[in-house]
């Protein structure tokens, strides 16, 4: 369990790290570009890694669905939407939107046993508590708000340092 528990916090860390890296690529070029470049190298190192660490049973693909194959393209949605909402929102709050409809649709997903999944018995419980991070996104995003202006060059004033502070 505490390998399990420290994959996903790799995970979660290489993601939000992998999400700015996408948006600072997407400043520079399209958003399909950044896309075919992000899913491109990850193919080219997916491959390499792949053939070292399992050879030639890589290519072993055995009693799969067709369907499976359809998570290729699903990785396009998720780099394409995600790019763009982090260009919107920044990357924090874009992220724990993203974690928070992840966690949303899991609990759907493994409630309904749909995908092949075991069937995972539905609680109020699981809802309340993506209920509690959707209030706690919202607490994040509304309520830093404040009415005082900052002055010129500071992170989050929106004029770049050095710039006279005129207001």
């Amino acid at each position: 369990m505490l390998t399990g528990l420290v994959l996903a916090l790799i995970a979660g860390a290489l993601v939000s790290l992998q999400n700015i890296f996408n948006a600072k690529v997407n400043e520079h070029t399209g958003s399909w570009s950044t896309t075919t470049l992000v899913l491109g190298m990850g193919f080219a190192a997916s491959l390499v890694m792949g053939l070292i660490m399992e050879g030639k049973n890589m290519f072993t693909l055995q009693h799969m669905q067709p369907w499976y194959w359809l998570s290729g393209m699903i990785g396009v949605g998720v780099v394409i939407c995600l790019v763009q909402a982090t260009r919107i929102l920044g990357a924090t709050y874009a992220i724990s939107i993203v974690l928070t409809a992840q966690l949303g649709f899991a609990l759907l997903w493994d409630s309904l046993g749909w995908l092949g999944l075991a069937k995972v018995p539905f609680s109020f419980n699981q809802l309340i508590g993506v209920l509690i991070i959707v209030g706690g996104i919202l607490v994040f995003k509304l309520g830093g708000k404040s009415d005082a202006k900052e002055p010129a060059g500071t992170p989050g004033s929106g004029k770049p340092q050095g710039a006279l502070h005129t207001d």
